[in-house]
């Protein structure tokens, strides 16, 4: 059986649930955790600590690099297109749902908010939407508010936790999240939406496929640079989860969604499709959701 642990980066970091305080990491527990696998034990050793304790400055230049690598990924895979294509449908089924006058739309795990930016400026999503990028770490977000106000666009980001925001969002959306949450974890993750009282989400992520680890690392040793994006980037293809596993998440966190499956079944498309996406709404809104995406033929599956 194949040891699905953590990436690197979801062990350098960690923060205060409640007060999203930033906590130290001791070395050893990281070195602890990896100690059965010794590609990403190399990674983690090299990585400077004083009295043991991780240099945080050091794992935020790290993680921001290794961000900018992954934002060459969705560059050259055209993710933010993808995402498009998919949240527009979305929108539109809100909108008819939705009495407000806006529609909050949150990025989950933003990063350096590279789908947000791509959307406030390719999106065309329409001016009743207001773009939010979320994400724990504060290095990430300083960065990714910088990008946007280089370009001035209209998207915002915060140090925050995504489902604690006031007001909340109306639309969650997601892109290669979904897999560092595993277990228990990941049904609470879409319990938050159930709570949270939104609308619809949109979460894509990596495809599993008997080729896509091998094709994950032939990719990520050609195109990145940064060692912790080199064995990362590879561990999440290892990591993805499959569509029965994320269904019945989806099914035991938030029961009261309607959901669909979009490219999870691609058959002889597997080689260009390496993303799946599940699309939800409220479960009163299941015939509008179905008949938005009906235009994708076959790429998108009703999900009971």
């Amino acid at each position: 059986m194949i040891d699905h642990g953590p990436e690197i980066s979801d062990l350098l970091v960690d923060y205060d649930p409640e007060t999203l305080a930033r906590r130290p990491v001791r070395k050893q527990e990281v070195l602890d955790r990896l100690a059965r696998r010794s590609a990403p034990l190399r990674v983690a050793r090299a990585l400077g600590a004083k009295d043991g304790i991780l240099d945080d400055a050091e794992v935020d230049g790290i993680l921001v690099r290794s961000h900018l690598e992954l934002q060459r990924l969705h560059e050259e895979f055209r993710v933010g297109a993808l995402v498009r294509s998919l949240l527009v449908p979305l929108l539109n089924v809100v909108r008819g749902a939705n009495g407000a006058s806006s529609i909050r739309v949150v990025d989950i795990g933003c990063g350096l908010g590279f789908i947000a930016r791509w959307l406030a400026k390719h999106g065309a999503l329409g001016d009743d939407v207001e773009l939010v990028g979320a994400d724990y770490n504060r290095a990430l977000v300083d960065v990714a508010g910088r990008l946007a106000a280089e370009e001035s666009l209209p998207v915002r980001f915060v140090a925050a936790n995504a489902f604690r925001l006031d007001p909340p969002a109306h639309v969650y959306l997601s892109t290669g999240v979904v897999h560092h949450f595993r277990g228990d974890d990941l049904a609470r993750l879409f319990a938050e939406h159930e709570r949270t009282g939104a609308v619809a989400f949109l979460h894509l992520d990596i495809r599993p496929s008997a080729i896509a680890p091998l094709g994950s690392w032939v990719f990520h040793q050609a195109r990145m640079r940064e060692p912790l994006a080199k064995h990362d980037g590879y561990w999440s293809a290892v990591r993805a989860h499959d569509a029965a596993t994320l269904l019945a998440a989806i099914r035991r966190g938030a029961p009261a969604f309607a959901c669909s499956s979009v490219d999870a079944y691609p058959g002889i498309h597997a080689l260009v499709r390496i993303f799946h996406g599940f699309v939800g709404v409220r479960a009163r809104h299941r015939a509008a959701l179905q008949a938005a995406y009906a235009p994708l033929g076959r790429r998108v599956r009703s999900e009971r």
